[in-house]
């Protein structure tokens, strides 16, 4: 039996599966494999982590039987736990929105945000307003957001295409963590960089080796690109 993370809600934790069910079904239809790209487009696309997705469509009845392996269930299930938690994330947002940072979705699409993070007071980059894009996976919480600088930053752990180089947005990643809790880790990283861990090795070099020359220009970018 696979586990289940005790941080998520009630409504986000994946379905026990019966797994005796699962080949009673594969035995009476031959054709269900265990193959998301033989399923239905309409109704799986992409699973998470280890999924097999059996689906079979007819005129007049439809059959899907999913199967977790590792924690998950099915891509339509997980499609519609992440946007339950999104909203609850945009809900909490509004009612204790994070210290010098904001964040909503673009349009309509929940899955696509912009954030604004003002630079904080004791750093480098304090007076700017930097932008980001958000954007959730189907299978979030499960897997991280992938967020992104659309301002230009001169920091040793954000490159500049704006990746981030930030652990929690990567192997560190976990269902217990939020939008919230993301954003105020950039911040950390812009008052505390990381250079032993860089996106650009030669600002994390300057910025060991020549911290007043990493600042000066850190702070001239501020003022051209972030006010």
């Amino acid at each position: 039996m696979y586990s289940i993370d005790p941080f998520l809600y009630p409504s986000e934790r994946p379905p026990v599966v019966d797994a005796g069910r699962i080949e009673r079904a594969r035995a009476e239809h031959p054709s269900l494999r265990p193959d998301a790209q033989r399923a239905d487009a309409s109704l799986v696309s992409t699973c998470v982590r280890r999924t097999f997705c059996f689906a079979r469509l007819a005129s007049t009845r439809s059959l899907r039987v999913c199967c977790a392996v590792a924690n998950v269930g099915c891509c339509v299930c997980c499609t519609d736990m992440a946007l339950k938690r999104i909203s609850k994330e945009l809900v909490d947002l509004g009612k204790d929105p994070p210290a010098n940072c904001s964040a909503g979705p673009v349009g309509d699409d929940l899955f696509h945000w912009q954030a604004t993070i003002i630079g904080p007071p004791d750093s480098p980059y304090a007076g700017g307003v930097y932008f980001l894009n958000i954007h959730f996976p189907t299978d979030y919480p499960f897997k991280p957001p992938k967020v992104q600088f659309t301002t230009k930053i001169y920091h040793p752990n954000i490159n500049s295409n704006g990746s981030i180089c930030l652990d929690i947005l990567r192997e560190q990643w976990s269902p217990a963590l939020t939008i919230s809790k993301v954003l105020l880790s950039i911040c950390s990283l812009l008052t505390d960089p990381n250079p032993d861990d860089p996106l650009v090795p030669d600002i994390a070099h300057k910025y060991k080796t020549n911290r007043a020359k990493y600042e000066e220009e850190a702070r001239e970018w501020t003022r051209r690109y972030a006010m």
